[in-house]
């Protein structure tokens, strides 16, 4: 009996993979510009260990990575820039046109921590993308072994719908691309200064800007309408986090959203997934309007704010009034309105609401006790608050477990209020 073998249909032994490049110059350097599926990723680059620091880069933080892996399975119109690397040499390009810029690269695996690729920018990416295929392969043979029991149909039906969405996500891994820059550089201290200059030239996203574009949690895609409130309209500032002296706002965007999460979830807590899916834009429009109406109509220094123009024409040298509450009472720290806006939130819960009404008269009674910095003898440093000041602050202690605990020493008060009040 003869065996007829066909060598052309066994699978040769590879350790590379080739795709379709761009060549062009930049800074001296030859750059190859390519799409790779995002399976790719942790074969062709090296997949960092966040136990141990690159030399050539920063550590990695694995739970941020992980968010990266998991943003791909919860967005399908997901988005991410291209990723940067160094090639020491081992890559080859051949060319398929006339000019050499376009054509065929030919890209080493990542084999064994031995790899021609080194990660300029990009590596939560890389790690993220192997930590998401290692948790459905983990999950899918899970689901096998199940299978492999003896169970019901109606559980195996189960299984095998679960099955495959598991492989439904691996294949997006592998239809999806995502960008690629390679530059050659085989110069190991070119390539560390290389990374230096990446960080340094990157501007990073303020959480102010990130506050008014990033549309996935409620607090921030409600923002425009809540800044048109007149308690806010024209006194935010849309780019930075921090309020200086100098800053004639009353506030940030990415406060503004701080202050809505402690009207829906607590001054010290986050709106959670569940709650992003099921709040409507509208609730929450609604119910931190409710408080700024509330805190406008108790306190006299934002009643004044209110009705104040922040377009009018000023002398040179001359206070905001935004900036004069700022500094003059405890209502310019967004701590404190954190905390008025989880006290808020504590008075309304529940099945027997608190009035509007009677909130604004009890915040009213607050109203007198506002002047910053505190002195001795306020409230705020002589009564179950007296943890939550420094002396002479000018804003509460901005430790989670301050804000929370002086919500619930406020929100005490208003069925017992200490004799000062």
């Amino acid at each position: 009996m003869s065996i007829t073998v066909d060598p052309l249909r066994l699978s040769k032994p590879q350790d590379s993979s080739t795709y379709l490049a761009i060549k062009t110059p930049q800074g001296g350097r030859t750059v190859y510009s390519v799409r790779v599926p995002l399976l790719d990723l942790p074969t062709i680059l090296p997949v960092p260990d966040p136990n141990n620091v690159d030399k050539d880069n920063r550590k990695v933080d694995r739970l941020h990575a992980k968010h990266f892996g998991e943003y791909l399975d919860a967005k399908q119109d997901w988005v991410a820039p291209t990723l940067l690397a160094r090639d020491g040499g081992g890559c080859a390009f051949e060319k398929v046109d006339d000019q050499g810029a376009v054509g065929y690269l030919t890209v080493p695996w990542a084999i064994g921590g031995i790899s021609s690729l080194r990660t300029i920018d990009g590596q939560h990416r890389v790690l993220g993308v192997a930590i998401e295929k290692q948790r459905i392969t983990d999950a899918i043979s899970a689901v096998d072994r199940e299978v492999a029991r003896k169970v019901s149909p109606e559980k195996a039906a189960k299984l095998e719908v679960e099955r495959e969405k598991l492989i439904s996500q691996m294949n997006r891994l592998k239809a999806e691309y995502v960008g690629l820059d390679i530059y050659v550089e085989p110069d190991p201290i070119k390539a560390q200064q290389m990374f230096v200059d990446v960080a340094d030239n990157a501007k990073g996203i303020s959480s102010a800007v990130r506050a008014r574009f990033d549309s996935y949690k409620v607090a921030n895609r409600t923002l425009s309408d809540v800044i048109d409130h007149p308690l806010l309209k024209g006194r935010v500032d849309a780019e930075q986090d921090r309020m200086t002296l100098k800053n004639p706002n009353f506030m940030g965007a990415k406060h503004v959203a701080d202050i809505t999460r402690a009207v829906i979830a607590g001054a010290g807590g986050r709106i959670s997934k569940k709650a992003e899916q099921t709040l409507t834009d509208g609730e929450v429009i609604e119910q931190v309007k409710d408080f700024l109406d509330v805190i406008s109509n108790a306190f006299t220094d934002l009643a004044n704010l209110t009705e104040d123009d922040p377009d009018a024409e000023r002398q040179p040298g001359v206070l905001t009034l935004a900036q004069e509450v700022r500094r003059t009472s405890l209502l310019g720290s967004v701590g404190m309105l954190r905390v008025l806006g989880g006290v808020f939130r504590e008075l309304r819960a529940g099945d027997n609401p608190v009035e509007l009404d009677d909130i604004t008269a009890f915040f009213k009674r607050l109203d007198p006790h506002m002047a910053a910095p505190v002195s001795e003898s306020s409230i705020w440093r002589t009564t179950g608050a007296n943890d939550d000041f420094e002396p002479n602050a000018a804003a509460p202690i901005m430790r989670t477990q301050n804000i929370v605990h002086l919500v619930s020493v406020i929100a005490g008060w208003y069925k017992k209020a200490p004799a000062a009040l």
